[in-house]
C-alpha cells in the first residue's frame, strides 16, 4: 500500500506530512514511557522491551518483502502496525513502522518521498491506532489467557488493513490527482484489502503466538496477563522445636511490597538472535519466491486510472532501488543481498532511535527522581 509520488496533490501531501510529524513527535514522548516501564508490567518488562523494538522494525521490513497472492493478479504484504503495537506498544509501534517506511523510501525507492507523510499517516498511524484499540477492547472481554492474546491479535490485524484502505480513500478524495469516482476507489480498495487483511492477521497472530509461547514478558500487549508467583507461610505451621508459636503481627502493606522479591531478569539474547535470523532468512532468501503480482493499491490504481499522474521516484537511481543491488545480474543474489542490507540498515536506525528515546527518558527520571512518586494528599 505504499503510495507513490503523484497520486496525491501537493497541499494534501503537505497536510499529511504535518499530521505525520505531529504523530511522530507524540509517539516519541509516548515511547519514552513505554520503554521506561510506565504502564502494565513496570520497568522490569520495559528493560526487555527496549532491545526488542529495533528488531521489530527490522522484522517488519523483512516480512514486507514477502508479497503473497490474494486474488487473480493481485498480491498483498504485511503492513505491520498491529504486530508492532502488540509487541512493543502503540507509540513505539508507530515509530517502528515509520522507520521502515523511511528506509524503504530513501534506500529502495518504495513509496514516494513527497508521499512519505501520506504513507506514515496511512500505514503507521491508522493501522497502529485501529489495531491497538481493537486489541485492548478484545483483551478486556476475553478470558485472561495467552490464547486470548493471539485471538485478539488476529482480529485486530485483520481489521486494521481495510481501515488503512478506507483512510487512503479519504485522503484520495481530498487530494487525488486523477478524476476517478471515489465510490469505485472505496469499493475496490476495501474489497482487496479485506483479503490482504487475512494474510496480515495470520502473520501477526503466528508471530505474537510464537513470542508469547516462549517469552510472554516480551509482549507489551500481554503485560499483566499472569501474576508473579507468591510464596506464603501457612499460619498452621509451627516452629521446628514443637513449641507454640505466637501469631505473627500483620506486616504493613508498604513493608510487604518492599520485601517482595524482584522478578528475575532473563536475557533476551536468544529471542533477539532468533528474530534477527528469521528476518535475514525472510529478506535474504524467502523473498526471492514472493509473488511478483502488483499489490492491492498498485492493482486498483492501474485498473481505475489512479496512477495516471504518477511520478518517477526521486530515489529511482539508488543502488538499491526496487530491492536489488545495482550491477549484480543474478536476481536471487541481488535481491537477497538488498534484503539483508535493508534488514541491517533498518535494525541500526531503529535501534539507534529507541536507544536515544530510552536514554532521554532515563536522564529525565534521574534528574527528577520523584517524577513518578505519588504526592501526599493535602489535609482539608
Amino acid at each position: 500500500m505504499h503510495v507513490p509520488d503523484g497520486f496525491i496533490n501537493a497541499p494534501v501531501s503537505a497536510a499529511t506530512g504535518v499530521v505525520a510529524a505531529v504523530a511522530v513527535a507524540v509517539s516519541l514522548r509516548g515511547a519514552r514511557r513505554e520503554l521506561a516501564g510506565a504502564g502494565p508490567g513496570g520497568s522490569a518488562a520495559a528493560e526487555r522491551t527496549a532491545p526488542l523494538a529495533g528488531l521489530v522494525a527490522a522484522f517488519i521490513f523483512a516480512v514486507q518483502m514477502l508479497n503473497f497472492p490474494v486474488a487473480a493478479g493481485t498480491s498483498g504484504h504485511l503492513l505491520g502496525g498491529a504486530l508492532a503495537a502488540i509487541l512493543v506498544g502503540p507509540y513505539t509501534g508507530v515509530l517502528c513502522v515509520s522507520v521502515v517506511l523511511l528506509m524503504q523510501g530513501v534506500l529502495f525507492a518504495d513509496g514516494g518521498l513527497t508521499a512519505l507523510g501520506v504513507n506514515i499517516t496511512d500505514m503507521a498511524i491508522v493501522t497502529t491506532v485501529v489495531a491497538y484499540a481493537l486489541f485492548r477492547g478484545l483483551v478486556k472481554v476475553l478470558p485472561r489467557r495467552r490464547r486470548s492474546i493471539t485471538v485478539a491479535s488476529f482480529v485486530a490485524a485483520l481489521l486494521s488493513v481495510p481501515a488503512a484502505a478506507v483512510a487512503f480513500t479519504a485522503i484520495y478524495a481530498l487530494g487525488g490527482t486523477a478524476d476517478v469516482p471515489i465510490g469505485k476507489v472505496f469499493t475496490a480498495m476495501v474489497g482487496v484489502h479485506l483479503l490482504i487483511g487475512i494474510g496480515e492477521a495470520a502473520i501477526t497472530a503466528l508471530t505474537v503466538g510464537a513470542v508469547i509461547a516462549v517469552r510472554p514478558d516480551l509482549v507489551y500487549g500481554a503485560r499483566g496477563l499472569t501474576q508473579p508467583l507468591e510464596l506464603r507461610t501457612s499460619p498452621l505451621a509451627g516452629p521446628a522445636d514443637g513449641s507454640e508459636a505466637a501469631e505473627p503481627a500483620p506486616a504493613p502493606a508498604a513493608a510487604t511490597e518492599a520485601a517482595a522479591p524482584a522478578p528475575a531478569r532473563r536475557s533476551v539474547r536468544r529471542v533477539w538472535l532468533a528474530g534477527l535470523a528469521a528476518a535475514l532468512v525472510c529478506a535474504g532468501g524467502i523473498s526471492y519466491y514472493a509473488s511478483a503480482d502488483p499489490d492491492g493499491l498498485e492493482k486498483v490504481a492501474h485498473d481505475h486510472g489512479i496512477d495516471a499522474k504518477a511520478e518517477d521516484h526521486a530515489a529511482k537511481d539508488s543502488p538499491l532501488a526496487d530491492y536489488s543491488v545495482k550491477d549484480i545480474t543474478n536476481p536471487r543474489l541481488s535481491g537477497g543481498l538488498a534484503g539483508v542490507i535493508g534488514v541491517g540498515a533498518t535494525l541500526a536506525v531503529g535501534t539507534g532511535v529507541f536507544v536515544v528515546v530510552r536514554r532521554r527518558r532515563s536522564a529525565a527520571t534521574t534528574e527528577r527522581p520523584d517524577a513518578g512518586a505519588e504526592r501526599p494528599s493535602e489535609s482539608v
